[in-house]
């Protein structure tokens, strides 16, 4: 019982300054006294009929909450000790109600119900949350899960540092386990569970062999063992040639019988460390990684290999669907549909396929994979960002739940209208047997996690959609801030509003009407439009928004690509001709002249130019707006967010100009009445991406 007693005492500390390492369960006590005071009166106890860990660990959990809201003591009970249940919370993992899953939970009015003890520990975050957020106390609610499995991939390496990380280092502080655990990973653990997030990978996708080594997996075994209470698995990625540089062979062709073998003895070993282990993520022959192709084998032969070591176990195979060649005359839009498309229905049962929620890679906004409703015999898994790659990093205030939602409820039309993105990930679509959304971790060893305060929003925001994909963002938003920064009625109302227009405003001042893949070459960071020349041409940004002087766009409707007949015929229509298509998706899909006159009645260089100017402008906004909140955010909060801001509208400031004076030389049109030149020239704006490059 060390774990658990280790547990119990981390969550009855209480943590004074507010530097956000509380996340969204600070349990602060509840300011509308008449609320606290009814809710006060109406508990008066705990009881649970069962002393599982996990679920004395929902206990613990419920009685420090009480604590922190209503500002009471709550003692716990044992149902064998005390009978009567008046004004009792009663807690239960017997419940035997059809309606429920192994995860669901029931809740009516201070009882929580659920089949098992992890489905118990939801509904207890789910009761706690309800308190926090709600000024009823009595209510009703049944939930189960969407998707089987939650997960975020972190994309943590064995030196400690976070690949597309801008939160510190590894909060896995892989050089001190297993002897020394950071206790912070109980508070990762209750925040992941809070949300119901219920799996990890631990290493990036850029995978080290070093992470199959008994060295590691004592580490990973360290890890596992204090995430498992609250219902985490762990995963593991892995490097395909693992059987050469750790093993020794001449090969790691997965049809080769010693390969295969070695993987069956390297899995049995994983299990004697991990027995609850997860399974493995893969990327393979993409960006350089070693592959099955390598072997002139298949993806599928490739994940095969690895189900039918994980034969006869829970553990699955997680095989990312992100790859594309090196080729100046093609898209990369089309590389994993074209790719994949011939091996639907050869992958085994314990293979899902792992599919980016857009066709390039994680862009501000993207049209959803066309994969998505056109894999029919394979489990098609969602791949979200979390952490903000190309949204500023740690820097700018975006909040992502519009964003997620967008592709989740995009209509791929494969089996009729409502043939959304978010029932082909849930399995419902085709009656697939495993379903699984994944999002690249944003945490880190600030201590904060996230770096960006807001950055928690998002994570959070990942978790419950997971759980829930048809949660709004606006309640979601509401949520968050009801957790984390205020409990005042109007300030909520108003906060969910300012994170509702971020994520459109840093499109405008970035990627205005589909423009995609501009930003800093290697840091993906700022703006960089002029880049012809990389390592390959499709990390240049010229490759993409094809600017010349007939016009701005990359037409994928049969001129330069056809993927657009990747799509269902609806689909096609609704994109396939400029005067009809979302603007958000235009230069996605189509070459424009500059003076083609869109919906909106303007130019597509004047109201191009608009939108950069209009989001700096609304970024101007958004530091205003913040500082109205002063008098009722926390002070470090406030001022870590006010400094954050005033470097998002000197670096949209930075978007605009570089944009401006960019497409101006292909264009040759003025600036729209009204609009303000640049202070500063191209050459000068160079300067700027040159500097951030040195760093």
């Amino acid at each position: 019982m060390k774990t658990l007693a280790c547990l119990f005492f981390l969550i009855s500390v209480q943590v004074f300054a507010n530097d956000g390492s509380e996340l969204w369960l600070k349990y602060d006590l509840i300011e509308n006294e008449t609320v606290r005071s009814n809710f006060s009166k109406s508990i008066n106890q705990i009881v649970i009929d069962t002393q599982t860990e996990r679920s004395t660990l929902a206990a613990r959990e419920l009685q420090t909450a009480l604590k922190g809201l209503l500002g009471k003591e709550v003692p716990i009970l044992f149902s064998k000790e005390n009978k009567n249940l008046k004004k009792s919370i009663f807690l239960t993992d017997s419940y035997a109600g059809s309606e429920l899953g192994s995860e669901g939970f029931k809740i009516e009015n201070l009882k929580i119900l659920a089949k098992t003890d992890l489905g118990l520990l939801y509904g207890t975050f789910a009761f706690i949350r309800h308190i926090q957020t709600s000024e009823k106390l009595y209510f009703s609610q049944i939930e189960n899960p969407k998707v089987k499995i939650r997960m975020l991939n972190h994309w943590d390496n064995a030196n400690g540092t976070v690949e597309r990380g801008y939160a510190g280092s590894s909060i896995w502080k892989w050089f001190e386990l297993p002897n020394q655990i950071d206790p912070r990973l109980i508070q990762y653990a209750r925040a992941n569970a809070s949300i119901g997030i219920n799996a990890v990978s631990v290493n990036n996708v850029n995978a080290s062999s070093r992470f199959l080594t008994s060295e590691y997996l004592t580490k990973i075994k360290g890890v596992a063992d204090f995430l498992r209470p609250y219902g985490i698995k762990v995963f593991i990625s892995v490097n395909f040639r693992s059987p050469r540089t750790l093993g020794g062979l001449e090969t790691s062709d997965p049809l080769d019988a010693g390969v295969r073998n070695w993987w069956k003895e390297k899995t049995d070993e994983i299990h004697k460390y991990i027995p609850d282990f997860g399974g493995f993520l893969v990327k393979a022959n993409s960006e350089g990684e070693p592959g099955p192709q390598d072997y002139g084998r298949t993806h599928a032969d490739g994940a095969n290999m690895l189900a039918e070591a994980m034969k006869g176990r829970d553990g699955i195979v997680i095989w990312r669907a992100f790859v594309y060649k090196a080729d100046p005359d093609g898209d990369r839009f089309k590389e994993a549909y074209e790719q994949f498309k011939p091996l639907d229905g050869q992958f085994d049962k314990k293979v899902i396929v792992q599919v980016k929620n857009g066709p390039i890679d994680f862009m501000p906004r993207e049209p959803f994979h066309p994969m998505f409703g056109a894999f029919p015999k394979t489990p098609l898994a969602m791949e979200f960002q979390i952490t903000q790659e190309y949204l500023g990093h740690a820097s700018h205030l975006v909040y992502e739940a519009p964003m997620l939602k967008e592709c989740l409820d995009s209509d791929t039309f494969s089996k009729g209208k409502g043939s959304t993105v978010s029932k082909v990930i849930d399995g419902s679509l085709d009656n697939q047997a495993l379903s699984l959304m994944a999002g690249v971790a944003n945490t880190g060893s600030d201590a904060n996690f996230t770096g960006h305060p807001f950055g928690q929003a998002n994570w959070y925001a990942f978790g419950r959609l997971a759980w829930d994909y048809d949660l709004s963002s606006e309640q979601i938003a509401k949520e968050w801030i009801q957790m984390t920064l205020t409990q005042n009625t109007q300030a909520v109302a108003q906060l969910t509003d300012f994170m509702m227009a971020s994520h459109p405003t840093y499109v405008k001042y970035t990627y205005p009407l589909g423009l995609h893949h501009m930003m800093g070459e290697g840091h993906h960071y700022g703006p960089q439009p002029w880049l012809e020349k990389s390592g390959r041409p499709d990390w240049t940004s010229v490759y993409y928004h094809r600017a010349a002087a007939d016009g701005l766009g990359f037409d994928r409707t049969g001129k330069l690509s056809n993927a657009l007949k990747l799509y269902a015929p609806e689909v096609q229509e609704n994109w396939g001709k400029p005067e009809t298509c979302d603007l958000n998706y235009l230069m996605w899909f189509h070459h424009l002249p500059w003076d083609y006159k869109l919906s909106t009645g303007k130019t597509l260089w004047n109201e191009l130019m608009s939108r950069y100017y209009e989001g700096v402008e609304d970024v101007k906004k958004m530091n205003d707006k913040w500082q109205t909140f002063k008098p009722i955010i926390d002070p470090e909060i406030f001022a870590n967010v006010s400094g954050r801001l005033q470097i998002q509208e000197k670096e949209a400031l930075w978007w605009r100009d570089a944009c401006y004076l960019y497409f101006r030389d292909f264009s040759k049109m003025p600036l729209p009445a009204g609009l303000e030149m640049p202070n500063r020239t191209l050459e000068e704006v160079k300067k700027i991406e040159e500097i951030y490059h040195l760093r």
